[in-house]
């Protein structure tokens, strides 16, 4: 199985023109999300793909931080950032855990991507530095546990020829458990999406923590 780095760069182009599969729950998440921004946040996006959401949320941030680990990845959001004259918004490559220099942040925010990240139990932890105290965390996570026992089978044999990268089959329990542990409040959570269970939770680091 090739290193998420290189699957993510050898899939970014592919990944960049590919369709939301559902827009409407895409549209209600966005929603939720700006219902928690204000002009005078800084907001890291972690696992920022090719930019998308970052640059549709610019407007209701002072500025944006948008990290990705595939560095084609982050070029192609640098290019759509230049190409739709957005300037508060600034893409690097990273993983979810770097040391951000404008950090901590107002609003942490990771879409579809906690379910790739092994370790996850330290990853949040860590990103919980990220997030200033009072401070939001959000997150959209698919839930593969919730799915069927023929897509649960399908996907190692996916990776095992390198079409797919590593996926964690959360539950949406498995979701709540792991930010809550990591030290997080949930104030919000929502399941928008049709078909596959995708969990969205918003979470604050408590003020004296």
């Amino acid at each position: 199985m090739p290193t998420p780095q290189r699957f993510w760069d050898r899939n970014a182009a592919k990944y960049a023109k590919s369709k939301i599969g559902d827009m409407p729950a895409y549209e209600i998440t966005l929603e939720r999300i700006r219902s928690y921004l204000s002009p005078e946040q800084s907001m890291l996006e972690f696992g920022c793909g090719t930019g998308s959401t970052a640059l549709l949320l610019a407007s209701q941030v002072r500025e944006i931080i948008g990290t990705d680990i595939s560095g084609e990845m982050v070029r192609i959001a640098m290019e759509k950032a230049t190409a739709q004259g957005i300037s508060n918004v600034t893409f690097r490559q990273a993983t979810a855990t770097a040391t951000q220099p404008e950090g901590p942040f107002d609003v942490v925010f990771g879409s579809s991507i906690l379910h790739l990240i092994e370790g996850l139990p330290e990853t949040l932890i860590q990103l919980k530095d990220h997030v200033k105290p009072g401070g939001l965390f959000i997150t959209k996570t698919p839930c593969l546990g919730e799915a069927g026992v023929f897509i649960r089978m399908v996907i190692p044999v996916m990776q095992c020829v390198g079409i797919a990268p590593y996926v964690n089959s959360l539950s949406i329990l498995d979701v709540d458990a792991a930010i809550e542990k990591a030290g997080f409040e949930i104030v919000e959570t929502g399941q928008f999406q049709k078909g596959m269970p995708s969990r969205f939770v918003v979470a604050r680091r408590p003020a004296d923590s």
